[in-house]
């Protein structure tokens, strides 16, 4: 079964950058999801997709995958800057856009 080591994104319902600079190893789904006859639940049998470990260092949680024998797919995420930006720029007098509030 292959693991995933990757660097999570910022979640989208915050502006902070909590719980983004730990590198997380989960298990890729070794069967699909089965949905249950009865009531209609999705479930499966498969218990390591539970399994997520974090690491300090994208090296430390290779160094596990390697020492446990787990093939593993790493994924980078791709280097961007940030601008700082202010409210006072909305307002700017050279600014190229249309404020559209």
């Amino acid at each position: 079964m292959r693991a995933r080591i990757y660097l999570p994104p910022k979640s989208a319902m915050q502006s902070g950058l909590a719980r983004t600079h730990r590198w997380v190893l989960e298990y890729e789904p070794e069967h699909k999801k089965v949905i249950e006859p009865l009531m209609g639940w999705t479930g499966s049998d498969d218990m390591r997709q539970q399994i997520r470990l974090s690491f300090e260092t994208q090296e430390a949680a290779i160094a596990y995958a390697k020492a446990e024998g787990i093939p593993y797919d790493l994924e980078i995420p791709p280097a961007h800057t940030r601008k700082p930006k202010a409210y006072a720029d909305n307002f700017r007098v050279d600014r190229k856009e249309n404020w559209t509030h």
